[in-house]
């Protein structure tokens, strides 16, 4: 009996998250919820990752209509705030707020994936049809993808948070992004062992069994989550969109707040698509350890999420963990920049570590905060606000940065900086010079959030 009282001790201490469920959402059930973020982890890999290379290297697609492709989901993205508006509003004959939106989120991502690989083999010019139907469906699939994706997740935050109690909600945010951290790296094991041996066949089968996991999974996360209530706004009146914006933009530091978001995720995600090219071409790594980046970027991110939980879990400011995050990852860049001119692998590795960590930090710190300033009546805006914010951010960033590192590298080779910069890293330099100032912008947007959060807290201290 002692030994079992003392296993439970120990359990929340050493197992990740095992402190994470509470009385009104437990374990079980909230392992079950968080299956929507490894279907959205496991769409983001096969549309970033998977069918990047796929599409270029195997179907033999133009780079440029790849490119055009893998930005259509973040079309979308800003609408975040949209949907998660409707969710807070909606009204149902059920007595359902957010179960309507994630499963129509979850029909458009099954939707999408299942037209996605007969689109992409006649966009590949291998029929004879003609090949702009391959093009118009393309196009097609990838939207539907990114809408489900973004309404899956905004939806489904915005559930969690309904459903867990306010003290308990940093775990909760923690496990949730761990879960899509778990979803992204299973899936890219899952997907490269089932691609290996390329065919077209292969390619049908792996991405209508994406389609088919994706609607089961959401199925099972959403099965007896919210509960029915018919009475909760049949009388409310109806506000619109624009008038619950200018009631949450002007509350408190909101602006400031997405500002800061917006300038801490493009300093983080700017080198999303450059890490890998960097230590092949800059730092000469092989294959293999270029590809392990991805799992020390992950680790660094779960240990990040770990130690923000504990943080937050002991009474600290979401804002000063963002910080913290933020000024993490200044030292993590500085570590990347200073490994080519000494050609140290190691500190490379210890640079990418750090990626990770801050990131996880920043992350999880934004998103709580995001959902502590949400009234019980706003969680959805609020949440897709700061995912709106947070997806348009990545995007617009990684895009920017393939432009910035070919356009450096082509100034730096024609000697206008001097023979000194007429390096093959320059190109790369220059954009992690640009993530460290975007995190240091991030930094001065923050500090009046915790200057003003700390007040607010010695008010409630003192009252």
């Amino acid at each position: 009996m002692k030994l079992t009282h003392a296993l439970m001790r120990l359990g929340p201490a050493i197992l990740p998250f095992a402190d994470a469920a509470t009385v009104e959402l437990p374990m079980g059930r909230l392992l079950r919820l968080a299956l929507f973020q490894v279907t959205v982890g496991m769409a983001a890999v096969l549309l970033i990752g998977t069918l990047n290379r796929v599409m270029i290297v195997e179907l033999g697609v133009p780079a440029w209509i790849v490119a055009v492709m893998l930005s259509l989901p973040l079309i979308f993205a800003p609408l975040r705030a949209l949907v998660g508006f409707r969710s807070d509003t909606h009204r149902s004959v059920l007595g359902w707020r957010r179960v309507p939106y994630i499963w129509f989120g979850t029909l458009l991502q099954f939707g999408g994936l299942a037209i996605m690989p007969f689109a992409l083999l006649i966009l590949s010019g291998d029929t004879t049809g003609p090949l702009w139907v391959g093009d118009v469906a393309a196009a097609l699939a990838f939207l539907l993808v990114g809408a489900g994706l973004h309404t899956t997740q905004t939806v489904g935050l915005a559930l969690a948070t309904d459903l867990a109690p306010a003290h308990a909600r940093p775990k909760v945010v923690a496990l949730l992004c761990a879960a899509l951290l778990a979803g992204m790296m299973a899936s890219a094991v899952v997907f490269g062992l089932a691609l290996s041996n390329f065919s077209q066949v292969r390619l049908i089968q792996v991405i209508q069994g994406a389609a088919l996991v994706t609607i089961v999974l959401n199925g099972l996360a959403l099965w007896k989550q919210e509960p029915r209530d018919p009475n909760r706004s049949r009388d409310a009146p109806r506000q619109t969109f624009s008038d619950s914006w200018r009631a949450y933009a002007g509350t408190g530091h909101a602006r400031r707040r997405l500002i800061a978001i917006g300038l801490g995720t493009a300093g983080f995600s700017m080198q999303d698509i450059l890490l890998e090219p960097y230590g092949g071409q800059i730092l000469h790594l092989p294959v293999a350890a270029t590809t392990a980046l991805t799992a020390m970027l992950a680790a660094g991110g779960g240990l990040g999420l770990l130690l923000a939980a504990r943080w937050l879990n002991r009474g600290g400011d979401p804002f000063r963990v963002s910080a913290a995050g933020a000024g993490i990852g200044i030292l993590a860049f500085s570590a990347v920049v200073f490994a080519a001119p000494l050609a140290s692998q190691n500190l490379f590795a210890v640079g990418v570590s750090l990626i990770g960590l801050g990131g996880g930090l920043f992350a999880h710190g934004t998103l709580t905060a995001s959902m502590e300033k949400a009234g019980p009546e706003d969680t959805g805006l609020a949440l897709g606000a700061w995912g709106a914010v947070q997806a348009t951010a990545a995007g617009l960033s990684i895009a920017a940065s393939g432009i910035v590192r070919d356009v450096g590298a082509a100034i730096a080779q024609t000697g206008i900086l001097g023979e000194g910069m007429n390096e093959p890293a320059i190109g790369y330099l220059i954009v992690y010079h640009i993530e460290i100032a975007l995190l240091f912008a991030a930094l001065v947007a923050l500090g009046p959030l915790v200057r003003s959060s700390e007040r607010r807290r010695l008010i409630e201290r003192t009252a």
